[in-house]
């Protein structure tokens, strides 16, 4: 059994339709997994199920072994960090930080050692007797981790935590997240609809789509090896190609033959490939198509193209050495352990 199982959890909010779906998900202590994917496809609400917010209408929530299914909000010991961050604005940075503490009746004097250490940990000492209104949204995002990480819990829950922050702001804070998590060794479920936050900071991510989850593994996997177009497409692959399989490691779509390094058991099966994985050559070879460039666009360092080819239309991105017009015909290459199969 894992630190954290949530087994079969059906979740409905009119008694019709499930928004989750006899979902299951199993987290390691110690481990930070993010919950991904678009608005509306149960992932805040997964975490208010874990919160206890919600009650499922089917399955059981299991923490460190307990039932947790029906244990109510303020009995559970999670804590957890908002969107809008919920600090009270009438009280300074050191009570915002004790208020749990305060309220599990705590003495003061332990209250106070044990305040004063996670504001050194969160780099936040020297703001002790400000009021929120007086920092900036990093700080208060700050200072909402301190409050929630303070009381020791057994589970650190994170709402889309960093939205309401600028985006030098954001990769700052969520390198700061992850210090704070692996310092203190804390359990943590992060909700995200941004790819590239939660790859950078996560143990293992959960790709949901409609109430159910798609694919559970390392950011690094589900980056190279997505398993289903909807996970593809969300993560960045925006070329899709209906194949059929001829022979292992042989498709065949349109009168082109590919090699493909990948394994699929399915017969009829769709390559995706990433447009900066996609090679422009002067000389046709294995896994060559004509492309002709129908858009350009500018990215900084190099161009971005769509070609229209036998195909369908691909995007490919050059690598700025030589520029193509629009009506330019190019040789394209889709390298056989560049492809993906879905």
């Amino acid at each position: 059994m894992s630190f954290v199982d949530l087994n079969n959890i059906c979740v409905s909010y009119d008694g019709k339709t499930n928004i989750l779906e006899g979902l299951n998900l199993s987290i390691e202590k110690g481990e930070l997994v993010s919950l991904l994917g678009p608005s509306g496809c149960g992932k805040t609400t997964t975490l208010r199920v874990v919160a206890g917010y919600i009650d499922p209408r089917g399955g059981e929530l299991m923490v460190d072994g307990e039932d947790f299914t029906k244990i109510a909000v303020h009995k559970r010991n999670f804590g957890i960090v908002f969107q809008s961050y919920a600090l009270f604005p009438h009280l300074s940075v050191k009570d915002n930080v004790a208020f749990g503490l305060k309220m599990r009746k705590m003495d003061k004097a332990q209250i106070d050692r044990k305040v004063d250490d996670m504001l050194a940990i969160c780099g936040l000492s020297e703001y002790k007797d400000r009021l929120p209104r007086q920092m900036s949204g990093g700080q208060r995002q700050r200072v909402a981790l301190a409050r929630a990480l303070v009381i020791e819990p057994k589970l650190l829950l994170l709402d889309e935590p960093l939205s309401n922050l600028d985006a030098k702001l954001r990769i700052q804070m969520r390198v700061e997240i992850k210090r704070l998590q692996k310092q203190l060794g804390i359990t943590t479920i992060f909700v995200t609809h941004d790819q590239e936050e939660c790859f950078s900071i996560s143990d293992r991510v959960a790709v949901m789509n409609q109430g159910v989850i798609e694919q559970y593994d390392t950011p690094e996997h589900i980056y190279t090896n997505p398993k289903t177009e909807f996970v593809a497409r969300f993560i960045g692959f925006e070329n899709f190609i209906s194949a059929t399989k001829q022979a292992d490691h042989i498709y065949q779509a349109g009168d082109t033959r590919f090699h493909v390094d990948a394994l699929h058991e399915g017969n009829d099966v769709k390559m995706t490939i990433r447009p900066d994985d996609i090679r422009i050559v002067t000389e046709a070879g294995d896994n060559c198509i004509e492309g002709t460039v129908i858009v350009r666009t500018f990215l900084g360092k190099s161009y971005q193209y769509e070609m229209k080819t036998p195909l369908g239309t691909l995007v490919v991105n050059g690598d700025g050495t030589t520029v193509y017009e629009t009506g330019d015909t190019c040789k394209l290459c889709l390298p056989s352990h560049k492809i993906v199969l879905v």
